[in-house]
């Protein structure tokens, strides 16, 4: 079996929703601002999340919070197929308000990356193909409650009372977003936000799992298909966000999403150039 990706997008709530096929290494590590809740249909799925290595199944929900650094292989020579959903934080606030659950933050931790919960796969699954098939709106909104329902009784209590970092790495963080096209350097950085060079890469790495310059490499992608699904031109998402050039942009997309920023742009928008 080739290996294959088809990704859509609904407008309606402005999710993402991928079917695929890997075979070998799939995809570098990253991470997402979108929630992301999937399933295994074939073969066997290897993929690191965090500090810990997983193996999905057949059957296995995979449930990735925002910002969790994750990558995909295929340890069998038949690849695996998978099919998920990136939950945009925009949407699920309001949606979870409206069905009286708890707001998922981004502090918001899963007790299992992966999960034999046989019926919250099948829920995963249901909202997928209503999504990813074009179901109609009643159809869609019924299975994403249900979805958010059942997601909901998989959330770590713990995880929402996990500390937050100190202002000075927050700090740091947002002056990466504000300018992730600049060329700063650590000092500069520090300078900034308020403190020495040491602490800054020790306390930054400690909070978002990677130093500020792998967290830079991982913002920018990430940036660039959020530019891109609101219908940006590569070339002028490649300047917006600090690749050297369309072609820089191109070699990174798809290393990390295994598809060309331009198609990426179709998925999401049906523009065709």
């Amino acid at each position: 079996m080739k290996q294959w990706l088809d990704i859509r997008r609904d407008q309606d709530h402005g999710i993402n929703s991928i079917s695929a096929h890997f075979q070998g290494h799939a995809y570098d590590p990253h991470d997402h601002d979108e929630m992301l809740v999937g399933v295994t249909l074939q073969g066997v799925q290897r993929f690191r999340c965090g500090r810990s290595l997983h193996v999905s199944t057949p059957g296995k929900a995979i449930l990735i919070e925002p910002g969790a650094i994750h990558d995909g292989n295929a340890p069998d020579a038949s690849g695996f197929t998978y099919a998920m959903l990136y939950l945009p934080q925009a949407w699920l606030a309001p949606t979870l308000a409206q069905l009286g659950l708890p707001e998922f933050s981004r502090l918001t931790a899963f007790r299992h990356t992966l999960s034999d919960d046989r019926q919250l796969s099948t829920t995963i699954h249901q909202a997928f193909l209503a999504l990813h098939e074009g179901h109609g709106r009643l159809a869609r909104d019924q299975y994403l409650d249900a979805l958010l329902v059942r997601l909901s009784g998989h959330l770590d209590p713990t995880g929402a009372n996990a500390l937050s970092p100190s202002p000075q790495i927050q700090r740091a963080r947002e002056l990466l977003h504000a300018d992730m096209a600049a060329d700063i350097g650590l000092t500069e950085l520090a300078s900034q936000s308020g403190m020495d060079r040491f602490r800054l890469s020790r306390q930054f790495k400690a909070a978002y799992g990677c130093a500020p310059h792998a967290y830079l490499v991982q913002l920018r992608p990430r940036a660039a298909r959020r530019l891109l699904a609101q219908g940006s031109t590569p070339a002028e998402v490649a300047s917006e966000v600090g690749f050297a050039d369309q072609s820089h942009l191109g070699r990174w997309f798809q290393r990390v999403y295994r598809i060309s920023p331009a198609a990426y742009r179709r998925a999401c928008t049906n523009v065709l150039a």
